[in-house]
């Protein structure tokens, strides 16, 4: 699988999948790793850090760890912060989620990530309505991530944020890539997926996952899911050739 900033381009998104099952979420990781998948996103919002805190037992040193602090309060944020230590040792990638109380979290992260506990600080939203928001917290250079939806149905980055993050070198990571699972409601038969067999493509969720990483300004793209062998399939989206404009433009098609 290629390699960017934050490591191979397929990622393992948490939302809605282990909750608190261990014995799931060994079972996914597990595939994951397997398929050469390395970064974990999760959250205090999602209830997974503990699972995949277990499932990484063993393998942690393989593993690059994205979570967030979810909370308007500084206390709490200690507490989830102290969470995460707990579970994982260190924490690479901590990021301020849906942009909640980020200018008050950002001393006390800055201060966790000098003393060696954390590593990259972040921001996430998953609506463009706070994309301007956004905007302006990557502008005090002080996040080295960010953490949007980007998909066919949802191209509001283009405009602003993944030209502004490209300028000021901030890692991207793509959330939402089946846009809450709309995209693969209805899937292209395999005669449409045809003209994308070269590219590696024999999915529909692998050309979305293609479609994202084909623009060389994404670092990371994190689908989310509860089955094993679909994370397998996904990391296959990672492997080049990546799709010029003209695949690019046939998958929006297909989108519709």
């Amino acid at each position: 699988m290629e390699q960017r900033r934050l490591g191979p381009v397929v990622g393992l998104g948490t939302w809605n999948t282990f909750r608190d099952d261990a014995a799931l979420a060994r079972a996914v990781v597990g595939a994951a790793f397997g398929a050469g998948v390395s970064c974990f996103d999760t959250s205090p919002m999602y209830s997974s850090e503990r699972a995949l805190g277990a499932a990484l037992e063993g393998r942690r040193g393989e593993a690059t760890v994205l979570t967030k602090i979810w909370t308007p309060s500084a206390d709490e944020a200690r507490s989830q912060l102290e969470d995460q230590l707990a579970w994982f040792g260190h924490v690479e990638v901590e990021q301020v989620h849906n942009l909640v109380a980020w200018e008050e979290h950002l001393p006390s992260l800055e201060a966790e990530r000098d003393a060696g506990r954390i590593g990259k600080l972040g921001v996430t939203h998953y609506s463009s309505s706070a994309f301007g928001e956004l905007a302006r917290a990557l502008r005090t250079g002080r996040f080295q991530t960010l953490q949007i939806p980007l998909n066919p149905h949802e191209r509001t980055a283009e405009r602003e944020l993944l030209p502004l993050a490209a300028e000021l070198g901030v890692a991207v990571i793509v959330m939402e890539p089946f846009d809450s699972g709309a995209l693969v409601q209805r899937q292209p038969r395999a005669e449409e997926l045809a003209p994308l067999r070269e590219f590696g493509v024999k999915t529909w969720p692998q050309a979305l996952l293609k479609w994202i990483l084909s623009d060389p300004r994404v670092d990371l793209v994190i689908p989310a899911t509860s089955k094993p062998e679909r994370a397998a399939e996904n990391a296959v989206a990672g492997e080049p050739p990546w799709l010029g404009p003209e695949e690019r433009a046939y998958v929006e098609r297909l989108a519709g």
